[in-house]
Parts: structure tokens; sequence; C-alpha cells
């Protein structure tokens, strides 16, 4: 897979086959618009292309951030790596791009800049000025310009139709087992382990604390049972997402720290990726250090628990 930003990186006058959306998360529903896009390109002869942006447009637009990331860029980019994908086009959104009419957008970049033959796209897929264009003008943009158009209907798990935004919701009051049925992998985060107060080895319990990236997603503040990448492998871990009120009072600076079992080294610096696979409680201020490190030792517990069945 080739990463390229702009249409004078393509080999000229091949046609291409473009899955077109933000695909932030790469959920279920993504993935089934890329595997439709990558067995259409191979059976029709086409260059297959994943067409996106590099951030939101709405946090473009609206000057903040409307919709915190599930996936960063690298994370995107390593995940489509994975698939036998051509190329994956990082469009940069600014004020000029987004006055593109849907028409304007359709022939100038997905036609003369893409040689587009196959369009493959959600069925609440927008595109140009105010979003004005969507899968109906799609089909009829198809006729006129000579490319197929397929449209991917919604995904359902349990009754509900998997989305960004619903995801994002699922993240954020720390149901990431709801999370997992819908992005197909467990949320994470990356960071790079910062030097805090070092509480958690003042209790036995030493932590790598991470400032989560304020564009991502965070999970809801609590305990969970995590994963941790660290040194080419995967180890076990228990993570506190918060304010940590027992031994920072009301003066807290919010932070991930992480406890990765059977580990004592010194992490400052390293860069590491906390995998959120289960909430075991709410974050929440205890009487004494000694009520805190006996809670500890039980979410530990807890943690060891869930992995027996993987030994």
């Amino acid at each position: 897979m080739k990463v390229i930003t702009g249409t004078d990186q393509l080999d000229k006058g091949v046609p291409t086959g473009v899955g077109l959306g933000n695909f932030d998360g790469l959920h279920i529903g993504h993935m089934a618009l890329i595997g439709t896009l990558i067995s259409e390109c191979r059976l029709n002869g086409l260059a297959s292309v994943v067409y996106t942006f590099r951030k939101h447009p709405d946090n473009i637009l609206r000057k903040n951030l409307v919709n915190p990331q599930i996936t960063s860029l690298d994370q995107k980019t390593r995940l489509l790596e994975a698939h036998d994908i051509d190329w994956l086009f990082y469009q940069d959104f600014d004020e000029e791009f987004s006055r593109l009419s849907p028409e304007d957008f359709v022939k100038n970049v997905l036609v003369d800049g893409l040689n587009m033959k196959l369009a493959v796209i959600g069925f609440n897929y927008h595109f140009g000025y105010m979003g004005r264009g969507d899968a109906e003008l799609m089909k009829k943009l198809g006729e006129k310009h000579g490319f197929r158009v397929i449209v991917i209907p919604p995904v359902r798990v349990k009754s509900e139709i998997v989305s960004s935004t619903l995801i994002r919701q699922y993240i954020e009051k720390g149901k990431m087992e709801r999370v997992f049925q819908l992005l197909g992998r467990h949320f994470s985060l990356k960071g790079t382990v910062v030097d805090g107060r070092r509480m958690g080895r003042t209790l036995g319990f030493p932590t790598a604390n991470i400032i989560a990236d304020p564009e991502m997603v965070v999970p809801a503040r609590g305990v969970y049972i995590t994963k941790t990448f660290l040194n080419g492998r995967w180890m076990n871990s228990v993570t506190n997402v918060g304010y940590a009120p027992t031994v920072r009072g009301r003066e807290g600076r919010f932070s991930i720290e992480t406890h990765i079992l059977d580990y004592d080294e010194d992490l400052y610096g390293a860069e590491i990726e906390v995998c959120f696979i289960k909430k075991l409680r709410d974050e929440r201020r205890f009487e004494s250090v000694e009520a805190l490190k006996e809670q500890v030792r039980e979410d530990i517990e807890n943690a060891e628990r869930y992995w027996e069945v993987f030994r």
C-alpha cells in the first residue's frame, strides 16, 4: 500500500476503484465497505484507492473539536496496511476544498484526478459543499461520467446501526465490550510515558502515565482491564483513567495510568499503546491510602482472573 496526498502521485491512466468516507475508527461497517472495494477491484482489474481526510471535516469547519477521533492517523494507516489496498489517499481538507460543489468534487477530483471507474460508498455518505451530495446524486453522476456506484447498506449489531458516533458514545461511557462488538477490535490509545508523581510506585503498584492526544476520544473515568503494547509484545495490565483523587486531592491532573502486571522497570520516555478491554469500576475517592491499596489489589486480582482463560 502506498500513502499519497495528491493526484500527481498516482500512476496516470490507471483506472481505479475508490472507497470514500471519513473512516474514523475503521469499524465493522467501514471494513465491509473496504472488503467490497478490494473484491470488486480485483474482479475488474482496477487499482484500489481508499480516499479519506487527515482530519474530520467538521473539526476544520467549526474551528474546534466536534468529533474526537477513534483512531489516530498512524493507527488508521497501520490498520489499512494489513489489507490489499493499492493506495491510501489522505486529502487535506480546508475551507477552499470545502467550497467544492458535489459535482465539481466528483468531476475534478474523482473522475479527472483519480480516473475513477468504481465508487464504493456508505448508505449515509455525503460529499461536496455543505454535504449536499448523497448516494442518489453519486449514482446520477456515475451515469453521467461513466463510473459504477456500489452503496453499502447499514451494518447492524443487536438492532443498532454501527457508526463512529455511536462508538464514541460507548467509549465515553466506558462500555468497552460493546465498543469491541461495533469496532471489530479493542479500542486503544497510544502515548509517550511521562514522569508523574510516582505515587503508584510508592503504593507498591508502579504505573506508566501517558497523556492522550487531545484529538482522541478518551474512555470514561474508571479502572479498566487492559493490554499494553511494550517492547514488541502485548502485556497484561490494569489502567486508571481520571484524576486519582485519593492521592492527588482536588488538584489532580487528568491522566491515564497503567500498571503492567509482573513488570517493574522504569518506562519514562517509552512509547506504549494501551488497549481497553473491560471496565472494572468507576473511579472514586477512598477514605485512606490503605483502602486504595486494598482496592487496587482487588482490581489486579479481578484482571488476573480474566486472563486465566487464556493460560
